[in-house]
């Protein structure tokens, strides 16, 4: 049984019953334990692409989460009615897990939602790899802040890594060992 529900939970991580008492009794249920963490399609690209294209002034295009898709990385996408509220990506492979993107629409930052994913993509890697790594820029110090409250250790930069506008930045490279 506890196979089943395994697989069930690669595909749509959701609770009825927060649903159900957020409907009889609205405020007892916070917000973002009401959105939908499920496996990302094709279809969600348009959502998808919107979020990126307005979160990043080198945005990926359609064709790497295309190309994610193909490789069968661990794709995300956390909606509430439809409405893809952002995306999160993680590659696995060797015992070793490597977050590719998490990004949240820009009108729903600051309310949980990043920290959802990842801990989402955290459950995913667990059993599976020993370490999860991730790069992020020394400019984006929301999300430093959120890896660094979810136990990630900065390990070393990547010296250009990212584009930039006058050339390239660099990453600070994170990782957090999993139990």
């Amino acid at each position: 049984m506890r196979g089943l529900l395994d697989q069930i939970k690669q595909f749509v991580i959701y609770d009825a019953d927060k649903e159900f008492y957020a409907q009889v009794f609205p405020d007892s249920v916070p917000r973002r334990d009401l959105m939908r963490l499920r496996r990302m399609t094709a279809a969600d690209l348009p959502q998808v692409l919107a979020i990126e294209r307005q979160n990043y002034q080198f945005p990926w295009e359609e064709d790497i989460f295309k190309d994610c898709f193909k490789a069968g990385y661990s794709c995300w996408v956390c909606e509430e009615q439809d409405k893809v509220l952002g995306y999160s990506l993680v590659s696995i492979a060797v015992g070793e897990a490597h977050i590719l993107n998490i990004s949240v629409d820009p009108k729903e930052q600051g309310q949980g939602i990043g920290r959802k994913m990842l801990n989402n993509l955290l459950d995913v890697a667990k059993g599976r790899a020993e370490t999860v790594f991730l790069e992020v820029r020394p400019s984006n110090v929301g999300a430093i802040a959120l890896y660094q409250a979810m136990g990630f250790n900065e390990i070393g930069i990547r010296k250009g890594y990212y584009p930039a506008e006058n050339g390239r930045e660099d990453a600070l490279m994170l990782a957090l060992q999993l139990f």
